[in-house]
């Protein structure tokens, strides 16, 4: 009896440690692993609703990228997306109802993996190589100060750091960012956002042809979105980037700060980040 007991708690810890990977811990292709960095709409402003928290499909997964004692997660291992999917404290995020839209969608086969890594406030600076040291010394205000720590104080190393420990699970498949709203009028951030994608494709040893990136609108001129003139500039990213798409906002429903989503516009929002993935990946049904 203690042999099946012991045998049985081994396979248990197997099946869990080694869930993402096949043929003797080679990544698994039918792992698809997601990107996700920007800044608080992306990390998620709206309060988590019971709805969202329940029946979440185990093949939709993410790896933490902070630790959280509190929901005994550690950073760089893989758990079942129950949100929240940034850092303790963050709420829904448009990553939430991308996976669960996915899972939906791909075959049986098919898992989902997300990696997080945004902060409130941000500037696109915070995520270029050649930018977050000066960013973090000079510009960064005092209340962003603790969500930069989180990250080692810098969030593009530590979204590198947990993308290669994914890559030895899965495929990366796709990069999404959500930023803009502290670049509002930016005419070069399209530029800026080239500058981030492409490191991240050379440091990951990524072709652009295979990892389409995907930016979403912020809050539309049709919620009153006060930084809505940005999506102009969001807009014009695919004629930077040639393998880029733009999700658009439009009737995505915000809070009263005009600035962030709520609830259903996030939910939305992310519906169509996977409807805008999932045509580009050649995969818009079962």
């Amino acid at each position: 009896m203690m042999k099946k007991i012991i045998l049985s708690v081994c396979m248990l810890c197997a099946s869990v440690g080694g869930w993402a990977q096949k043929d003797g811990g080679k990544p698994d292709p039918d792992f698809y692993v997601f990107l996700c960095f920007g800044q608080s709409n992306m990390a998620g402003n709206a309060r988590v609703e019971n709805r969202d928290l329940r029946d979440v499909d185990e093949r939709f997964r993410m790896m933490a990228a902070v630790d959280d004692s509190g929901r005994k997660r550690e950073k760089g291992k893989w758990y079942t997306a129950v949100p929240p999917l940034c850092r303790p404290g963050d709420g829904l995020t448009p990553v939430d109802y991308f996976g669960r839209t996915l899972v939906a969608t791909l075959p049986e086969n098919v898992k989902v993996g997300v990696i997080n890594v945004a902060i409130g406030g941000c500037h696109i600076e915070t995520f270029m190589e050649d930018s977050i040291a000066t960013y973090v010394a000079h510009r960064a205000p005092g209340w962003m100060k603790g969500m930069l720590k989180d990250y080692g104080n810098d969030p593009y190393a530590r979204l590198v750091e947990m993308a290669r420990l994914a890559q030895k699970d899965g495929v990366i498949k796709g990069i999404l960012v959500h930023q803009g709203e502290s670049n509002t009028g930016d005419k070069a951030w399209p530029k800026k956002v080239k500058t981030v994608y492409e490191s991240l494709l050379k440091d990951l040893g990524l072709k652009a042809k295979d990892v389409p990136l995907l930016a979403g609108e912020v809050v539309n001129a049709d919620q009153g979105g006060v930084c809505a003139s940005m999506n102009n500039i969001i807009r014009t990213l695919p004629q930077v980037v040639p393998t880029a798409a733009v999700v658009s906002s439009a009737g995505c429903t915000c809070a009263t700060d005009s600035l962030h989503f709520d609830a259903a516009g996030y939910r939305e929002l992310g519906r169509r980040y996977a409807e805008k993935m999932l045509y580009l990946l050649g995969k818009n049904s079962r």
